[in-house]
């Protein structure tokens, strides 16, 4: 049977990840960071009829990583989801709130790829998924931290791609843009000082994006796809919002489309 391990399961894109896969008929290893968190996923497996083996993992505990991944045997599908926000341009973030978002968002999803990646490559088959975000294609203010680890995930992803795909692995990326869940409770924010006026209105902004956002299910459903699809592609948007903004980024070879866009979000009229 088919053996996935997907991250950061207790809400939002990663539970209907989870759901999506086993209900797929593929075992699926769902993790949480707390397992006193999982009770939704517990019953939104029940009430979709399905089997999860679920297990705690921080996976920014490198050795936690290590011993799971060593634990549950050979894994064919691998889906990053795990992830945390922050809020805050440069001046207003320490060195400690850069490295936990590179930690959570970068160097995990590292760590944990790299430990799938030898069975797959002596089995030749295997498939890595990573949710990303629009963040990840589009530099947003305020967004700062967040951003580049993103950046830094996509790039880490793209550049491995064609050096394991002769080996049968396939690698993916997902973008959501604005998405139902409590991914938002858990965002960093940082102390606004001299930039109270600008970054209240990023927030407004936010807020009024978040109010219209994609539904999780529904943003999942492109994760389960990119994993289980016949015609695997490396980049996957989750939503026609998705595509415009990500594509403000991906078609601008000067940088002033996106520019002149962000810079709109801070202005308060």
């Amino acid at each position: 049977m088919t053996l996935a391990l997907v991250t950061g399961t207790s809400s939002g894109i990663g539970l209907h990840t989870a759901i999506g896969l086993a209900a797929r008929g593929i075992r699926v290893i769902a993790t949480v960071r707390d397992n006193g968190r999982a009770d939704a996923l517990r019953s939104a497996a029940s009430e979709a009829g399905v089997e999860l083996d679920i297990r705690a993992l921080d996976v920014t505990d490198a050795e936690a990583a290590r011993a799971l991944v060593e634990a549950v045997g050979p894994i064919d599908i691998l889906v990053n989801n795990a992830g945390r926000g922050a809020v805050g341009t440069l001046e207003q973030m320490s060195d400690a709130d850069l490295q936990e978002q590179l930690e959570t968002n970068y160097l995990s999803v590292a760590r944990l790829t790299r430990l799938v990646l030898p069975g797959m490559r002596e089995r030749g088959s295997g498939r890595i998924v990573t949710v990303t975000s629009v963040g990840g294609a589009v530099g947003q203010p305020f967004s700062d931290a967040y951003c580049a680890a993103k950046f830094a995930v996509e790039g880490l992803m793209q550049s491995l791609a064609p050096v394991v795909a002769p080996f049968g692995i396939d690698v993916s990326i997902v973008e959501p843009a604005a998405v139902a869940s409590s991914f938002v409770e858990s965002v960093h924010r940082a102390a606004p000082g001299p930039y109270a006026a600008l970054q209240q209105a990023y927030l407004d902004r936010a807020a009024a994006s978040f109010a219209s956002a994609q539904a999780a299910d529904d943003a999942a459903d492109t994760v389960v796809e990119a994993a289980t699809t016949d015609d695997p592609r490396f980049r996957w948007q989750t939503s026609e919002a998705a595509v415009r903004f990500a594509s403000l980024s991906l078609g601008d070879l000067t940088g002033s489309r996106v520019l002149g866009v962000t810079s709109g979000w801070l202005r308060r009229d």
